[in-house]
């Protein structure tokens, strides 16, 4: 006979073990609006070295006399994901009526574990958030208390080369702007940056990483100045005027704040995480009679691939 829910903590905690993967997996899939645009890095625990191989060989006309040195170049980063934990007490009757509605009556039996796995997704993913919004502003601090403390985000990270010169205006991977950004100066902005780049940074598809401001006074500037052009078909530009097409905008709502922009491939913007390995873990507690506590360990950092002027260039802002 049909009845009202009655979940024990057990269903919590099988729940848990049977379904360990996906709610490991379920932040990392919470963060897809910004994870498309870059390179999922997974089987990554603490350090890897990643890196760049260019060389200065080269054909020419036949002389079995000549030789040279091969000029082999080895540009190694390393990608670091670090170690975090969430302990978050939750009141299940309380879980289980928001999701289910007070009247709602099904057999025990056949109902238990797949609501159990519900509300243990829906707090799976609802840490994406916090991970989404320290993509870019990440600061590691070992003794913080929130996301932000795990990893140093890409604009971090950025903010740290430029201090140790590997990004500069010298190694052609950096440049500042000379005045803010309006609707007046927003498309000139973006053609500025496209004529900047390396060419060989240039000829591959890219995308500019920036916030939607940006690309909303970009568009409003090239509705003012290009409104009567017959291919202007339409308001919402996807890629910067000039570049056929191969710079497109990735306005990203984390960028809102970001005193950076980016320019580079997808496949230079790495995302490192475990999902693995057996260390990663989700278990719920009762620890307090009513009160469940829903505990996970994962790894988790970014990382550029490569800093070198044709792979990549960063756009500082002036406010």
């Amino acid at each position: 006979m049909a009845g009202k829910f009655s979940f024990s903590p057990s269903d919590f905690q099988e729940a848990a073990i049977k379904y360990r993967k996906e709610l490991l997996y379920l932040p990392i899939i919470g963060c897809n609006d910004t994870l498309q645009y870059m390179t999922a890095r997974p089987g990554i625990r603490y350090k890897e070295r990643v890196g760049n191989i260019t060389g200065d060989a080269q054909f020419a006309p036949y002389n079995p006399a000549r030789s040279k040195d091969f000029d082999l170049h080895l540009s190694f980063r390393e990608i670091e994901t670090y170690f975090g934990s969430v302990v978050a007490k939750f009141e299940p009757n309380s879980a289980i009526s928001t999701l289910l509605g007070t009247g709602a009556t099904k057999g025990d039996g056949q109902m238990s574990t797949p609501t159990a796995k519900h509300v243990l997704s829906l707090i799976a993913k609802s840490l994406s958030e916090h991970l989404n919004d320290a993509i870019w502003n990440g600061v590691r601090n070992a003794s913080g208390d929130t996301t932000k403390d795990l990893f140093n985000g890409f604009d971090t990270i950025t903010q740290n080369e430029i201090t140790a010169g590997a990004i500069s205006a010298e190694n052609g991977n950096y440049m500042k702007l000379s005045e803010a950004i309006t609707t007046s100066n927003a498309v000139d902005v973006a053609k500025e940056i496209l004529f900047s780049l390396d060419p060989r940074l240039r000829s591959q598809d890219l995308y500019l990483y920036c916030s939607q401001d940006f690309v909303d006074k970009y568009n409003e500037a090239y509705q003012l100045t290009h409104g009567g052009l017959q291919y202007n078909t339409q308001y919402g530009q996807q890629a910067v005027e000039g570049s056929n097409g191969k710079l497109k905008f990735v306005p990203l709502y984390n960028k809102a704040d970001s005193k950076f922009m980016h320019v580079t491939t997808k496949s230079n913007m790495l995302v490192g995480f475990d999902q693995m390995g057996d260390i990663e873990n989700v278990m719920v507690k009762e620890y307090e009679p009513f009160i469940l506590t829903y505990i996970a360990t994962m790894f988790f950092g970014v990382q550029f691939e490569c800093l070198d002027k044709r792979r990549f260039k960063t756009i500082e802002l002036t406010v």
